[in-house]
């Protein structure tokens, strides 16, 4: 017969203070993930001991309301839609203490009701309780004498999935979901950031930009260093692939010997309101896989700031695309969001963008035309899709209104409407394949050192924009679908 060793967890309590249900959110993981810690240390050392598990909870946050009571019919987040019972697991509130702060308080607050704190009965798996020790490693299966699955908690696919936010969810025990992520989802994306991107999850900053390029990191570290001369500038450090962090303008960063596979650089604000850089490469999957992960973390807005196929004979090298919809080709969130789904253009987002190209090109009105166009972007899963038979492609192409081509825009556009994170797309045009304009080694220097610089500011300066407006108005009701979770 098994028996269970479990951490003695207090009884959970009441909370009508934000700040105080995150304390004891921040207690209660606190004491699981060390339990586990002190149980591993101890297994590895003295054998695992015989017919004995080792387990601990994530902490939860539960709210109940038996009130119709309609709130701010203009905000999006922070109320529960009927009465009922509503909960999430938690995990990492040291990491998110801001956040849940801000989504507690808006629960209480649009409510009158209070929180209830206490612990879940959803496992730890014992990987993620060890992640934030370096001092320790979890063995690959067979190599510690012992079955680890037989003593700990182990990831459980099962139950890491993204069916609140697919809309595909179905209650257990009639409670709803009061977040779109649970806690065992929440770490298995906290491990893969650290993995994809060799940068602690704790450096990401709530603004982030995708590049499918590497020339803008060079750009992006130009930046960051010009910022951190200026005390004014509220930007506190920049840290870079393999978690080197800078916050005098003139030290150095030592050189990585392999850069990850999606390499990613961070402009930091005290309060998180910085600049996050990641350069996705190229490709569908990989800018899926990217905003799979940092979707959790819960960003404020990201944009797309990457190289295009211009579509029309009337574009130029270096001219700019604002995507106003999006043709998905992609294919890779098919059985996620289906493709009849409209991917709608945020006026916010849009406004913020259109702003900061005019203020960077010093072109306004109907000049600003000249160089920017705004339409359709067609997004294809096919890098080399100029070799098929062109009658097909270019035909859809023309009927879809598309005025430029790439691999990533309509991905990441579809993941931020899936997972609520306002989004939008500011391309350059880098070649013209329907016109005899290829992307060649020497034409591509020469465009390269001319634009980009210019094309990372314009996507900058929209972010710095977007920082001063209203969560209330960013995350506006459109990316919110008929029974949404009161969390962010």
């Amino acid at each position: 017969m098994t028996t269970i060793r479990l951490p003695k967890h207090p009884e959970p309590e009441t909370y009508t203070d934000p700040a105080l249900a995150v304390e004891r959110l921040e207690l209660l993981y606190q004491q699981a993930t060390d339990f586990l810690c002190d149980g591993f240390i101890r297994v590895m050392e003295n054998a695992a001991p015989a017919g004995q598990r080792i387990r601990a909870f994530y902490p939860e946050i539960r709210f109940t309301t038996s009130s119709f009571a309609q709130v701010d019919s203009r905000l999006s987040f922070g109320h529960v839609s009927m009465p009922g019972t509503y909960a999430t697991t938690v995990t990492r509130p040291d990491l998110f203490r801001n956040y849940l702060i801000q989504q507690i308080g808006l629960l209480i607050k649009n409510h009158g009701q209070p929180v209830t704190i206490g612990a879940s009965d959803t496992p730890i798996p014992v990987h993620f309780a060890v992640a934030a020790r370096p001092d320790l490693t979890v063995p690959q299966e067979g190599a510690a004498g012992f079955t680890l699955r037989d003593v700990f908690d182990v990831p459980d696919l099962s139950t890491t999935h993204d069916d609140i936010v697919n809309g595909t969810h179905q209650p257990a025990n009639g409670t709803g979901p009061l977040a779109l992520f649970t806690a065992q989802r929440v770490d298995y994306s906290l491990a893969r950031l650290a993995h994809y991107t060799a940068t602690d999850p704790s450096h990401f900053q709530n603004h982030v930009l995708f590049t499918n390029y590497q020339f803008y990191v060079a750009e992006f570290e130009a930046y960051a260093r010009a910022q951190l001369a200026d005390p004014a500038s509220g930007y506190t450090g920049f840290v870079s692939t393999g978690d080197h962090e800078i916050t005098d303008a003139d030290a150095e960063i030592p050189p990585v010997d392999k850069l990850p596979q999606m390499p990613t650089y961070h402009l930091k604000r005290k309060d998180g309101s910085g600049i996050t850089l990641v350069n996705i490469g190229v490709g569908p999957s990989n800018a899926k896989t990217a905003t799979d992960h940092i979707a959790v973390l819960r960003p404020h807005a990201w944009l797309m700031v990457g190289h295009c196929a211009g579509l029309r004979n009337t574009q130029a090298l270096g001219d700019f695309v604002l995507a106003h919809a999006y043709l998905r080709e992609d294919h890779v969130l098919d059985d996620d969001l289906p493709v009849w789904t409209p991917i709608p253009a945020l006026a916010e987002i849009q406004i913020a963008l259109e702003q900061a190209v005019a203020e960077v090109t010093e072109l306004e009105g109907y000049d600003l035309k000249r160089i920017m166009r705004t339409g359709t972007v067609a997004t294809i899963d096919n890098r080399n899709w100029e070799l098929r038979d062109q009658s097909g492609p270019v035909q859809r192409l023309s009927q879809s209104r598309a005025i430029a081509l790439d691999m990533e825009s309509a991905t990441i556009a579809a993941n931020g409407y899936r997972f609520r994170v306002p989004y939008g797309t500011l391309l350059c045009v880098s070649d013209k394949p329907l016109h005899g304009e290829l992307k060649l080694p020497g034409m591509a220097s020469d465009f390269y050192q001319t634009q980009v610089s210019r094309h990372l500011q314009i996507g900058i300066r929209a972010m710095e924009q977007l920082r001063g407006m209203p969560l209330a108005r960013l995350h506006s009701r459109k990316l919110r679908s008929f029974d949404e979770t009161a969390f962010l």
